[in-house]
């Protein structure tokens, strides 16, 4: 009886391609990891750390030195002066210490208890420090020709401080009042709605008006490629240049979209739209749709003529309408695109922050969560909080696309 051979994949030769498909692999997977798991677990460390705005430079001994008095002539007194303070006000430094050398030419007088002299080598030792602490050491000298003549002054050769601090970004110190802070009060669960409603109504309007405008191109006619190149300009012009040009169309008091309607004698005065609750949040998910419908209608066209007419011919034969023929024959076949679409746009969406914050600043009612989080991390200095409310983000998105996939994509047999 034959002897089987070892399974397939499992010889020397399939090993070593493994490894070195691993290894190929290797700078790719150490890219992803630098520039999305780091950055992502930074994040959620953050998240737990009561830490502010100036909390990010670690304590340090800030020192600056100079000279007092007459420093011109041979025999002049003067007085180095060393100003000393604690960067932080929340932590103690310490062991802090600092070395300098005393210019060629200077003859010093007396010394602080705390620091010591070797030749021209100064050492001090000022022991632990508080929080804020400031002190100042002065040490009087005289001065000599050596130091006319070499034109050195103490300031041009910069003291070494050390000391020992706890970084609140390093320490072990961790909190939970970054997540109480988020979660306290209705404001939280205010924002959520306003990105919940900007997010569902700009995904879902953004694919509906991009269905409709592959519906109008679908068909061959003289200018369509001029038409389809208007239609990507939303999406690839500037936004800041969209946004702006938004926001002097739509001005109360010089406003062309005001003053077109107050004429017609729609309104009797000019209307506030980027001013006034709720409509500057219907403005700002209308901006959404008009400015990303484009990236829907280009995926849905080129899905829509890849289908086979052979079947709207069939169908026509049978006197089906055209609505019928959407309904029954275009629509199933485009749900696949739809769900993919449907899903990016979700994520896409509620992480939008720059349309936001360049038409209304999130105010009137259009602050969303990524608005929240620039406003917690910058606006009120809390970096902890804003980390908070981007983990929050993090789990919306995770819990979005875990669904989606489980249930809805099942569905849509994808």
């Amino acid at each position: 009886m034959a002897e089987l051979g070892p399974p397939a994949g499992t010889g020397p030769l399939a090993k070593r391609e493994a490894r070195l498909a691993w290894g190929l692999l290797f700078p790719t997977i150490t890219a992803v990891a630098l520039v999305v798991l780091l950055p992502l677990l930074a994040i959620f460390w953050i998240s737990f750390k009561p830490v502010e705005l100036g909390d990010l430079r670690a304590p340090e001994v800030v020192l600056r030195e100079d000279i007092r008095g007459d420093d011109e002539a041979v025999g002049d007194a003067a007085t180095i002066r060393y100003r000393l303070r604690n960067s932080s006000q929340d932590q103690p430094i310490t062991g802090v210490t600092f070395t300098d050398t005393v210019p060629l030419g200077l003859t010093v007088q007396d010394l602080d208890p705390r620091c010591a002299l070797e030749g021209r080598d100064l050492a001090c030792d000022l022991g632990d420090w508080a929080p804020g602490t400031r002190d100042t050491l002065t040490i009087p000298v005289i001065v000599q020709q050596a130091y006319l003549d070499n034109g050195l002054r103490p300031q041009d050769s910069p003291a070494t401080t050390t000391g020992t601090s706890s970084h609140i970004l390093t320490n072990s110190t961790f909190t939970l009042e970054n997540f109480q802070r988020v979660f306290r009060g209705d404001e939280f669960f205010e924002v959520l709605w306003v990105t919940l409603f900007y997010t569902v109504f700009g995904t879902i309007g953004a694919l509906l008006v991009g269905l409709f405008a592959a519906l109008l191109l679908n068909k061959s006619f003289r200018g369509q490629g001029i038409l389809r190149g208007l239609y990507l300009f939303p999406y690839v012009a500037p936004i800041i240049a969209v946004a702006f040009a938004w926001l002097i169309l739509f001005d109360p008091f010089s406003g062309s979209a005001n003053a077109l309607l107050i004429q017609m004698g729609v309104t009797p005065q000019a209307i506030n739209f980027f001013g006034e609750r709720p409509l500057a949040l219907i403005m700002v998910t209308v901006f959404e749709i008009w400015r990303y419908f484009p990236l829907s209608f280009l995926f849905i066209l080129a899905r829509m003529q890849s289908i086979d007419s052979d079947m709207y011919e069939a169908a026509d034969m049978d006197g089906a309408s055209p609505f019928q023929q959407f309904w029954y024959l275009s629509v199933p076949q485009l749900m696949g695109i739809l769900s993919v679409l449907f899903l990016l746009r979700f994520i896409w969406t509620f992480n939008k922050f720059d349309d936001i914050f360049l038409l209304t600043g999130g105010n009137a009612g259009t602050r969303t969560l990524t608005v929240n989080v620039y406003e917690q991390a910058f606006a009120v200095s809390n970096i902890g909080a804003g980390a908070a409310v981007a983990v929050v983000i993090f789990g919306c998105l995770l819990g979005f696309s875990v669904f989606f996939l489980k249930y809805i994509s099942q569905e849509e047999g994808l």
